[in-house]
C-alpha cells in the first residue's frame, strides 16, 4: 500500500493532490525550484526538497533529480499532476524500473495516445469516430491532393502539438504551402518534432470532453462530460459540467465511445477523451489526455467523487469502487481559471508581487489556489494562479453564484483576468449556453474593458517603471545575500531594459 507520495509538480495542483493525500493518511514530499522556495505547496507538504534552478528544465522537468528525491525520501509513488512530466512515457517507464509507482497510465498507453497520428490510427482501429484527415506524417508532395480530397477549410496540426502551437487554418489553396512550412517550423521549435498531419476543419464546433477511469482489471467507466469551448488561443479559461449544449442521448453515446477508446489502449487511471461536436451533434475524436485535467474539479462537484483519491486507489492495485450505473450527474458546476495576465494586452502574463488576496466564501464555492498576501509570482511558469469553482442545483443558480464570487474575489498588486471572466458570465451567448470555440473572438468587443485602454496602459507603464526602479535598487542590497542563500536574483532588471523602461 502507498504510504508516501512525492508530487512532481508545483502550485495549485501540488496543493490539491496533497490535501487528498492528507485525508487518506498518506505522507507527501514536495519538490520545488529555487523560484518556488516560498510557494505554499512547499510549506504544506510533510517533507520538501529543492531540486534545481528556476527554469523547469533544471527542476520540474528533470527526471533524474525527481527520481533521486523520491528514493532519498523513500516515497512509494510519484504523482505528476498535469503539465511537466505528466504525459512523459519515458518518465513513467523509469519510475517503474526504479520500483516507484507512477500514479497514472503505463508508458505503453501514453505512447499509443501521446502522438496525435498514432492516436488517430489507434482510434480508427477501435472504430472511434475521428475528424476526416490523414493518419500519417504529411509530406509536401501530398499536400494539395489530400486537401482536395478532404475539402476546404482544413487545419494543419503538429503531431506532437498542444496549446495551439504548430497549428494553421487554411481556407484557400494558395495559402497551403506557406501554412504547411510555418506549421512545421513552429512544431520543430516548440516540440523538437516537425511532423504534421491535416484534418477537415469543423466550423464553429463545441469542445466537449469525457472523463474516465480504468483499473488494472480491465474495468473502465466514464464520468460524463465537460464543456470546454470558452478558449483563448486554444487554451481553456472557463469550463462547465454538464454541457448545456448536448442532449442526454449524445452524452451517453459519447461516454460509451470514450470507454471503448480507453479499453483499446488498456488504459489505467484517470484520463480524458476530447471531442469536437458540430451543430448537428455529430462528434469526432480530437485527442486523449493521459493525465488529470486542470478542469477535473467540476466533474468532482457534480459526481461527489475525489478523482485524486481514485487515482491513488487504482495505483494501489484495487478495483474501481463504482459501477457505471452508480454514477449520476447532480446539479451544475462551473470553473473559471484565475490568471495573472493583462486581458486588454493580448493576455500578456502579469508577474509581480500580490499585495492582497480577498477570497470569496459561501455554499457551493471552491477555490483551488496557492497564492497569498505578499507572494511573488515567478516569471518562469504558467500564469494560472488557481481555479474558482462553483456548484449549484441548476445552471442558472450556478451562473448567479459565479457572478457573485467573481465580484467578491479581489487580487491586488498584479493584473488578473477576473473582470474579464465576469464579462463572460454576462455575455448573452454564454448565458444561453449556445457558445462555441469561437466565442472569445466573436465577442471580443463585448468582453473588453470599457475604460480608456490607452490611458490605463500609460498609467500601468508608469507604475511598472516605478516598481522596476524599486526592485533594481533593492537588488543592489539583496543580490549578495541571494547568492549566498542559493536563491534566484530578480530578472526585473532585464525585463525593464527590454521594455525600454530603464536605461541602466
Amino acid at each position: 500500500m502507498i504510504q508516501k507520495i512525492l508530487i512532481a509538480n508545483r502550485g495549485e495542483i501540488a496543493l490539491r493532490i496533497m490535501r487528498s493525500c492528507r485525508e487518506m493518511g498518506i505522507k507527501t514530499v514536495a519538490v520545488y525550484s529555487d523560484a518556488d522556495r516560498t510557494s505554499r505547496h512547499v510549506i504544506y507538504a510533510d517533507e520538501a526538497v529543492c531540486i534545481g534552478e528556476a527554469l523547469a528544465s533544471e527542476s520540474y522537468l528533470n527526471m533524474n533529480k525527481i527520481i533521486k528525491a523520491a528514493k532519498q525520501f523513500k516515497a512509494d509513488a510519484i504523482h505528476p499532476g498535469y503539465g511537466f512530466l505528466s504525459e512523459n512515457a519515458e518518465f513513467a517507464r523509469r519510475c517503474k524500473n526504479e520500483g516507484i509507482i507512477f500514479i497514472g497510465p503505463n508508458a505503453e498507453s501514453m505512447e499509443a495516445m501521446g502522438d496525435k497520428i498514432s492516436a488517430r490510427q489507434n482510434m480508427m482501429k477501435a472504430r472511434v469516430p475521428v475528424v476526416p484527415g490523414t493518419a500519417e506524417d504529411l509530406k509536401s508532395k501530398d499536400l494539395l491532393r489530400v486537401c482536395r480530397k478532404i475539402g476546404l477549410p482544413v487545419i494543419i496540426k503538429a503531431t506532437a502539438g498542444g496549446g495551439g502551437k504548430g497549428m494553421r487554418l487554411v481556407r484557400d489553396e494558395k495559402d497551403l504551402s506557406e501554412a504547411y512550412a510555418s506549421a512545421k517550423s513552429e512544431a520543430k521549435s516548440s516540440f523538437g518534432n516537425d511532423s504534421v498531419y491535416i484534418e477537415k476543419y469543423i466550423e464553429a464546433p463545441h469542445h466537449i470532453e469525457i472523463q474516465f477511469l480504468g483499473d488494472t482489471f480491465g474495468n473502465v467507466i466514464h464520468l460524463f462530460d465537460r464543456e470546454c469551448s470558452v478558449q483563448r488561443r486554444h487554451q481553456k479559461i472557463v469550463e462547465e459540467s454538464p454541457s448545456p449544449f448536448i442532449d442526454d442521448k449524445t452524452r451517453l453515446e459519447m461516454g460509451k465511445i470514450a470507454v471503448k477508446a480507453a479499453k483499446a489502449v488498456n488504459y489505467i487511471g484517470a484520463g480524458t477523451i476530447e471531442f469536437l461536436v458540430d451543430d448537428k451533434l455529430n462528434f469526432y475524436f480530437l485527442e486523449m489526455n493521459t493525465r488529470l485535467q486542470v478542469e477535473h474539479p467540476i466533474t468532482e462537484e457534480v459526481l461527489g467523487i475525489d478523482l485524486v483519491k481514485e487515482q491513488i486507489h487504482i495505483a494501489n492495485g484495487k478495483k474501481l469502487r463504482f459501477l457505471q450505473k452508480d454514477l449520476e450527474q447532480r446539479g451544475h458546476a462551473i470553473e473559471c481559471r484565475i490568471c495573472a495576465e493583462d486581458t486588454d494586452n493580448d493576455f500578456a502574463p502579469s508577474p509581480g508581487i500580490i499585495s492582497h488576496v480577498q477570497a470569496p466564501e459561501g455554499i457551493g464555492v471552491r477555490i483551488d489556489s496557492y497564492i497569498y498576501d505578499g507572494y511573488e509570482i515567478p516569471i518562469y511558469y504558467d500564469s494560472m494562479l488557481g481555479k474558482l469553482i462553483v456548484w449549484a442545483t441548476t445552471r442558472t443558480y450556478a451562473l448567479e453564484r459565479m457572478r457573485r464570487v467573481l465580484y467578491e474575489y479581489k487580487i491586488t498588486g498584479v493584473k488578473t483576468n477576473i473582470d474579464y471572466l465576469r464579462r463572460i458570465m454576462d455575455a448573452k451567448e454564454f448565458v444561453k449556453g449556445k457558445y462555441t470555440t469561437h466565442f472569445i473572438e466573436e465577442n471580443s468587443k463585448q468582453l473588453q474593458d470599457t475604460e480608456d485602454t490607452d490611458l490605463r496602459r500609460t498609467e500601468n507603464i508608469a507604475v511598472m517603471a516605478a516598481y522596476i526602479d524599486f526592485i533594481v535598487n533593492e537588488e543592489e542590497n539583496v543580490s549578495a545575500q541571494a547568492v549566498a542563500d542559493n536563491r534566484p536574483i530578480s530578472r526585473w532588471r532585464e525585463f525593464g531594459k527590454q521594455k525600454g523602461l530603464l536605461r541602466i
